[in-house]
């Protein structure tokens, strides 16, 4: 699969793939990564890529010309090229949402900066268009990394244990039941006497229930939406 950053700051991003899993999956050539500057498409003669806002307003706003450059050849050499913005301003980014786009073979990620990105790239050229939260930050590079790291762990082959996937949060709206390592006893803080005791068909019954606890305390609305649909399956 390959992901490819529209960015005026490659360093930010590229840094995230040099350890870890991330980086094994480019060794192995299951992910492949790309940058691109629009300052490299700027038609400028300071290879500028932002103007004051029409309408006034604090701070610049990106302009169109190098992003729909950037984005026309994207698109011309590949065609299946899914492009993907990130600002505040768009729907929530979901778990449902990564395992959905990893089966795409393609995902161009369009990282703003400044107040923002000409709208008007935005509607010409954006497939989907992704918040992470509600919150702002410096600019869309950190957005972008989250989405890319989550539709990676679902791409076959990037982790070493697909069984993982089916136990993380979100899988069932359910939060993740809390892990434990060795040793069983740490500072008089134990492991719950459950987990040590081989039965499988109850320590996943104490999971789920934990699992339903953490919910609870958290994201209350969410075991509500599991539960009203394990009622209807039934």
């Amino acid at each position: 699969m390959k992901f490819t950053f529209v960015t005026l700051f490659q360093n930010i991003v590229e840094g995230y793939f040099e350890d870890s899993i991330l980086k094994r999956a480019i060794q192995k050539n299951i992910l492949c990564i790309e940058y691109i500057n629009p300052r490299d498409f700027s038609s400028s003669k300071h290879n500028k890529v932002d103007d004051t806002a029409v309408g006034g307003g604090a701070g610049m706003v990106m302009n169109p010309q190098p992003l729909y450059d950037v984005l026309n050849e994207l698109k011309a050499k590949d065609k299946d090229v899914h492009i993907i913005f990130l600002t505040p301003v768009a729907k929530p980014f979901r778990q449902n949402d990564a395992k959905r786009l990893a089966k795409k073979s393609h995902i161009a990620f369009v990282s703003g900066r400044y107040e923002g990105i000409d709208e008007r790239v935005i509607e010409n050229y954006a497939d989907e268009v992704f918040s992470i939260g509600d919150y702002i930050l410096t600019g869309g590079e950190l957005a972008s990394l989250v989405i890319c790291d989550a539709v990676s762990r679902n791409v076959s082959g990037v982790l070493g244990n697909s069984d993982s996937l089916s136990i993380e949060s979100f899988e069932n709206e359910l939060l993740e039941a809390p892990s434990f390592s060795k040793p069983k006893n740490y500072e008089n803080n134990c492991v719950p006497s459950e987990y040590l005791k081989g039965n499988h068909s109850k320590i996943r019954s104490l999971k789920l229930a934990l699992s339903e606890c953490k919910t609870k305390f958290f994201r209350p609305e969410q075991l509500l939406k599991h539960r009203t649909r394990k009622s209807y399956e039934k």
